[in-house]
């Protein structure tokens, strides 16, 4: 199904974006939901998907982790259900990312969806990424606060919490509505009756996870071996001081690394389409050869993007789910990036060249693109 966001992205943009939280009511006209209560529950039974069970009784606070065997024990109130990146295992959900595409693939995260019973919820939090809520069946009452230092708390060793606070939204939801909550504005929501929430969460790396993780591209691919010198160096009447120039040279070595625009994109592009959730890899069995791949998409066969895969373009190089795309077909490796379903058409002249259908025969045998039974 394709979802139609009624949405001025101009306006919103300019005056939302990372900046206010905004509710859209009928965001979504006549809402249908992709997935019901029973499918979430399955999939939260699933060893390889990240769930939780979110509860409280008498203001005490318990959470636990999946995979669940059984709901058996859950009462008729006060808990919320919550399954992580359920775009990667559940194609019709998977629909309802398309319309925040506009915001770029790169920000984007995944998809997480809650079924609440009346009066479940999480409580009162912080989130430090853009997130869009969009209420499914059943109704909501959300409540959005002002962005200033709040001191968060642990009320159990798997939940994060601030204090109460005041409300600058204050609202039922119903199905269709979105709301829009930047990063650090303090939000709470309960559910009134059996609920499904769905929540498009974007991406925002910090400082330390970037170094870290270009660090460990430098180390993997032996960059930066050269060492320190100092030709120039004169005598210091105090022999344990380091002297300035000596901490710029320091500096400069690790900037240099940094500053190289290459080296930068290669890196950024491995780190920024891995997933952090498990994918739904079915990597065909027996293999395909090069031949079959030709001749299917010359007979007119389409292929599909596994659903949660990243892909995404550098500069001038193509990436996917960590690893380089290496082809000189810049429109074809475009095409893999920007669309879900790919043909011949779509990929142009480069089917004819065999080495980019030896790439593209080793991307579909590693589960990344498929075609239909």
């Amino acid at each position: 199904m394709d979802y139609q966001l009624n949405l001025d992205w101009q306006a919103f943009l300019q005056n939302h974006w990372q900046k206010r939280p905004l509710l859209i009511k009928q965001g979504f006209h006549q809402f249908i939901d992709p997935v019901s209560p029973d499918e979430l529950a399955g999939l939260a039974m699933e060893n390889e998907i990240d769930s939780r069970l979110v509860s409280q009784k008498n203001g005490r606070w318990e959470v636990s982790h999946g995979p669940f065997e059984t709901y058996d024990h859950l009462g008729g109130k006060d808990w919320s259900l919550l399954v992580q990146a359920v775009d990667h295992w559940h194609l019709p959900s998977a629909a309802l990312m398309k319309p925040f595409r506009v915001l770029s693939d790169w920000r984007m995260d995944d998809l997480m969806i809650s079924f609440s019973v009346p009066g479940g919820g999480v409580g009162p939090h912080l989130d430090q990424y853009d997130v869009f809520i969009i209420q499914g069946k059943g109704r909501r009452h959300w409540r959005v606060g002002e962005k200033i230092p709040m001191k968060q708390h642990c009320p159990h060793p798997d939940l994060l919490q601030v204090e109460p606070f005041e409300a600058i939204i204050d609202e039922e939801m119903l199905p269709g509505d979105i709301l829009y909550i930047p990063p650090g504005f303090p939000h709470e929501g309960y559910a009134i009756e059996d609920s499904l929430n769905y929540s498009v969460g974007f991406r925002a790396p910090n400082a330390r996870e970037l170094f870290s993780g270009f660090a460990d591209y430098i180390l993997a691919n032996e960059l930066g071996s050269y060492r320190y010198s100092d030709p120039e160096l004169t005598f210091r009447d105090n022999p344990a001081q380091i002297q300035t120039n000596e901490l710029e040279t320091l500096r400069s070595m690790m900037r240099d690394l940094l500053e190289q625009p290459e080296t930068f994109q290669h890196w950024f592009g491995e780190f920024i389409s891995q997933s952090r959730h498990e994918l739904d890899l079915a990597p065909p069995e027996p293999p395909y050869e090069s031949d079959e791949i030709y001749d299917l998409l010359k007979q007119g066969e389409e292929l599909n993007r596994l659903s949660g895969l990243r892909v995404l373009r550098v500069g001038d190089h193509y990436f996917v789910n960590g690893e380089l795309m290496d082809t000189a077909h810049r429109d074809a490796a475009d095409a893999l990036c920007q669309y879900s379903k790919i043909n011949a058409e779509r990929l142009g002249d480069a089917i004819d060249d065999v080495r980019f259908i030896s790439l593209l025969t080793a991307l579909i045998n590693s589960g990344y693109w498929y075609f239909n039974d």
